[in-house]
């Protein structure tokens, strides 16, 4: 009788533990599911990708002797973009601080160029540069962004050039200064100053890229840049792969304080992957991720937060979303947070589509203003490798101070007196 009664205990429990843990199978496949039907519904459009520069890297630009639809050297491909359901993404034309003031505009040229024949010589994607381009495209659309304010070589011509060839974003720094924008980091000495605000040119750098209808990405931009930015911007602004400093207090990171700017302007913060961001260590989890997103949400709302991975941009990322097929994992992670589809679909793509229809909007209406003929002051820049504009043959020093149309007639003087002086 015993050993029924034992039997029956032991079968009860076998069948409570079946139970449960197909219960906890059915939760993990729903939400699961429901991740990916979230994603099929609303295709993520990431704010910052580093392809382009992985195929400098590798490739030196040769886009034939790069496979773009499977190539494990890299975080990014084709296949991996359609199994993370990436419906849109913002790929960066990055060129070295090195290259400040020297030939940061030509290579920047050259990684706008790569990023061109790549997006429209492969018919799964798609080169876009409006928010109703990408928002109606039906397959990988792309944007093209410049990643460093030194790529325009303080020329706001330069930038409106840019602007023709379908750029649409530009963080004003890098990791280096420019002669008129403080970064967040001090690793290269460029254009040291006492305070890393904006000057009166980086005004007129925003102001003309609210003009052109250009998102400005604060993304690297020192703390006193980005809130004189966020002050004086008329558009919203981004930070296209930045976290929050309250999680992780690393200085690439976004405060409190600026998050409420942000707010106030109606910009967009996208988180940025990269581990060293995320938990301020190498090692971490799409747990912590997800804590960047529940607290920026507690700070600004769903609606001011986006997706800026930085793939291909930085090594080292959480383990879990390693590369562009695995974001899925994080939304189902949020979703376990109970963030709503609502909010959900906001992240992955609708508020990014906010913010850049805002930007035009801001563009539209400020069709009436000529192109800013702003110049920055030679003072302010390195001059050694800029050419003094001046006549052909003419001294120098004479077209400076402006006695040039004098020395022939000098000259001419002390010809007739040496002569008369002969006879």
């Amino acid at each position: 009788m015993l050993i029924y009664k034992i039997a029956g205990i032991r079968g009860a429990w076998i069948q409570w533990f079946i139970c449960t843990l197909l219960s906890l199978l059915h939760g993990v496949i729903s939400e699961t599911g429901r991740a990916l039907d979230i994603m099929k519904k609303y295709p993520l459009i990431d704010g910052h990708n580093d392809l382009a520069l992985r195929l400098r890297m590798y490739h030196n630009n040769k886009l034939s002797t790069f496979n773009m639809h499977n190539n494990s050297k890299v975080a990014t491909d084709i296949n991996r973009l359609t199994a993370g359901h990436v419906g849109g993404q913002v790929f960066a034309a990055y060129v070295m601080c090195t290259a400040q003031d020297k030939d940061a505009v030509r290579l920047t040229l050259e990684q706008i160029d790569v990023i061109r024949r790549m997006c429209t010589e492969n018919p799964q994607m798609e080169l876009v540069t409006t928010a109703e381009g990408m928002k109606n495209s039906t397959k990988i659309a792309c944007l093209i962004s410049i990643e460093g304010g030194h790529s325009i070589d303080s020329s706001l011509a330069a930038l409106r050039m840019f602007y023709q060839l379908g750029v649409r974003s530009m963080a004003l720094t890098h990791n280096c200064n420019t002669p008129w924008a403080g970064s967040s980091s001090s690793y290269y000495k460029y254009y040291q100053q006492n305070n890393n605000r904006l000057t009166d040119f980086g005004k007129a750098v925003v102001n003309e890229m609210n003009r052109l209808g250009m998102l400005v990405d604060l993304s690297h931009s020192s703390w006193e840049t980005a809130r004189a930015v966020l002050k004086h911007s008329t558009a919203p602004v981004v930070f296209t792969h930045s976290s929050a400093y309250a999680i992780c207090n690393n200085i690439r990171n976004v405060p409190d304080d600026q998050l409420l700017l942000l707010k106030e302007n109606g910009g967009l913060i996208m988180v940025n992957f990269y581990s060293t961001f995320v938990a301020c260590s190498n090692n971490t989890t799409v747990s912590v991720v997800a804590d960047h997103f529940d607290h920026l949400k507690q700070v600004i709302g769903a609606e001011s937060i986006g997706i800026g991975a930085d793939f291909d941009g930085a090594q080292g990322f959480p383990k879990g979303l390693e590369d562009v097929s695995k974001y899925p994992a994080l939304i189902e992670e949020l979703i376990k947070r109970n963030w709503t589809e609502e909010e959900l679909a906001g992240v992955l793509r609708l508020n990014f589509l906010r913010v850049f229809r805002k930007v035009e909007k801001v563009r539209d209406d400020m069709l009436h203003i000529l192109p800013s003929e702003a110049e920055i002051s030679l003072s302010e820049v390195n001059q050694s490798c800029r050419v003094k504009l001046v006549h052909p043959g003419r001294p120098e020093s004479s077209h400076r101070n402006g006695n040039a149309p004098l020395m022939p007639v000098k000259a001419l003087i002390c010809f007739i007196l040496l002569l008369m002086h002969s006879q």
